[in-house]
This record gives C-alpha cells, structure tokens and sequence, in this order.
C-alpha cells in the first residue's frame, strides 16, 4: 500500500486512523510526501516514509512532469497493491504514475479548494488534468454530494466509481462534550482555520467589529498569517487585534480545551469539502455558525445543529451571530445536543476507515478492475 499527500502533516493530521488501521490488518503502509518536521510521526506511526520533493501550489508544467516521473519511480520500487492520494497534486499526478505502472488507485477529492475558485480558466485546466488522472481509478471518494456531482457531470468520472465519505471522520472519543459552559448572554465566538480569504476570514473580523458595537461577544481566531496567494490580510487581521475585535490565539496542537470554552464555532467559508473543525464542534456538542456552500451544509443543519449565513456577505454573518447571541441557553444546549447526535450518526472515524478498508479489500481480492473507459482530454 502507498498513501500520498501534499505533507506528512496532512497524513498525520487527516489520515492517522486510515495508516494504523491497515498496519494492523496486515499491511504494510509507504507514504510518499515531501520530508518536513512531521515525517518521523509518520515513520513512528509504522509508515515506511518515501521522500518525495513537490510544490503543492505550484503551477509549472516542468516541476509538474519531473513529479509524475517521481511518483512513477517510487511506484516502481515498492510495488503496492493499492496506490491511495489524498490531495490534488498527488490525485493527478500520482494516478496517473499509477496507471502508467499498471497499479489501481483509490483517491479522495477532499476539496475543490482555490483552483475552483479562481476563475473559468484554472477551473477548465483542473478538471482535464482529473479527467486525465482519474479516468482509470477504481473508486473516487468524495467530501460532499456536490463535487461528487460536479465531476459526475463534467464526464470526468463515471457514477460507479464515485462515492461519498464523511471527509475524514472525527474521533468520537477524543472529541466529547464536557461540562455544560455557564449562561453567558454575550458568547465566545471561535475561528478555527487557514487565514486565507477563501475561510471567509475578513467576513469575520468585519462582523466580529459590527457585532461588537452592540454587543460585549468576544471573537477568537486559531491559526497564523499564511503565505497563501489567496492569504487574508495580515495588515486587516492585525488591526482588528489591534483594536481589541478579535483575539489571536496563534497555532494549538490541541484544539479541544479552546472548542470547550467556546460557546460557537464559526467557519464562514466560500467552499469546502467537509471541513475538520466543523466535524470537532459536532462531536463536542457546540452549534457553529457556518455558510450556505457544500461542505458546510452537508454538517450544518439550520436551526437544528447551528445557523447558515450566506457566503462572502457580512451582513448575513453579522444577523447569524446577534442571532445566536439572543438564544437562551436552552436553545444553545439544545442545538450542541444535536449536533453530538449527528456526530455520531454520522461522522465517526470509524465508519470512514471502514470504507476505506472495504474498497481496498476489493481490489486485493482481485475485484478492483480499471474502469474501461478512456476519456480524451
């Protein structure tokens, strides 16, 4: 088995369950992703590490077919049964060296992330690259309903080989809802996320000064300054610190004690795939506040687990979170209560690994044929 992604930290953070999963049925797991500060993790996991240089935002067609020939030298020396990518660069390129070496590939579209959301242009090259990738895969998993949609109607998969996944789960255990907070009639509200403009991140410290002229909520961000093309402003996000808006709280390796004293999760986001922090809320009782776009909406149920607002709109984000604020506390519970129910109806870890495991069960048993179709660019 050979697992790729843009960074070891990516497999750790998203994949961890997956890796320990198959190593103790048996398998034996190589990654192949860049070498940074979490490959050891991923070695003391069990994981075999196979260095693999990449710029997983860059757009060179030259960096681009040196890493397709990257991938199908790795392919070539461990020899998997199965070649798994998690991530875009790793789906195209890594399928199609897969393919190329004569091996099945299960991939996971997490997210269409920036390049959907930068124009006709990028998105037209995306999808002939995935359709080029892609066309032989034997299953395609998918976040949410309406990019498993999108790739179905732009021809670029078939509908057997597409297939949809509660992202990647959410440990039930390590996120549970602890003591119920005390009534506070002005909330904490919580961002959790890339600081990037695509997170929705200057909606929020727009509405976090709106709703603060009329209100003493507090608004708290986890996460840092990014070097992103698509990055928030780090001039805006330090002003509204500045000015007292909002409290920065840097990078946490552990985010549980700061949902916990949250009484509100928001991601007012453009697009998602299904998005982790929103899955940790669920699982520790807390109603989010979240906009209407796939990912989120595929979680949030609203009026039931939490509050929809419309996309790249302050205004609707600033009605949410005065909305929100007026709740009793009945209510607030009420909707927590909900959303751990969701939770573990519907996202445990467990019940991700599961498919996983399924499908690659099925193409070790000789069932995980090609697709037979060819799709020409």
């Amino acid at each position: 088995m050979l697992v790729s992604a843009n960074s070891a930290w990516n497999l750790l953070h998203f994949r961890r369950a997956i890796i320990c999963r198959l190593i103790e049925l048996g398998w034996r797991v190589a990654a192949a992703v860049p070498r940074d500060e979490f490959t050891a993790a991923l070695e003391r996991l069990g994981a075999e590490v196979h260095p693999l240089a990449m710029n997983p935002s860059g757009v060179s067609p030259m960096a681009d077919s040196v890493l397709l020939l990257r991938y199908y030298r790795i392919l070539r020396t461990v020899k998997p049964t199965v070649f798994m990518a998690f991530t875009a660069k790793p789906n195209i390129y890594g399928s199609a060296a897969a393919t190329w070496a004569g091996i099945p590939s299960i991939n996971t579209v997490s997210g269409l992330g920036t390049g959907f959301l930068s124009g006709r242009s990028l998105e037209a090259i995306l999808t002939k690259l995935y359709r080029w990738s892609l066309r032989r895969s034997y299953r395609v998993f998918f976040h949410n309903a309406d990019d498993r949609e999108l790739f179905l109607l732009s021809k670029i998969l078939r509908e057997e080989q597409a297939a949809i996944v509660s992202g990647s789960g959410v440990s039930l255990s390590d996120f549970s809802p602890g003591p119920s907070s005390r009534y506070r009639e002005d909330p904490t509200f919580l961002f959790i996320g890339r600081f990037l403009k695509d997170k929705g991140v200057h909606e929020f410290l727009e509405a976090a000064a709106a709703v603060r002229r009329v209100r003493a909520a507090k608004f708290q961000m986890i996460g840092s300054l990014d070097r992103h093309p698509r990055a928030a402003s780090a001039e805006a996000i330090r002003r509204s610190a500045s000015q007292g808006h909002v409290e920065l709280l840097g990078t946490q390796a552990e985010v549980q004690p700061f949902i916990a004293a949250a009484d509100c999760i928001v991601l007012p986001s453009y697009r998602e795939g299904l998005p982790r922090v929103l899955l940790e809320a669920a699982a520790m009782g807390k109603p989010v506040i979240a906009t209407n776009v796939p990912g989120c909406r595929d979680v949030v149920e609203n009026g039931v687990t939490g509050l929809i607002c419309d996309p790249k709109s302050t205004k609707s984000l600033t009605d949410a979170m005065l909305a929100f604020s007026s709740m009793p506390m009945s209510d607030r519970q009420e909707m927590g209560r909900r959303a751990r129910n969701k939770a573990e109806r519907q996202f445990s870890e467990d019940r991700v690994v599961d498919l996983y495991v399924d499908a690659i069960s099925e193409v070790a048993a000789g069932n995980g044929r090609y697709a037979d179709h060819e799709v020409a660019l």
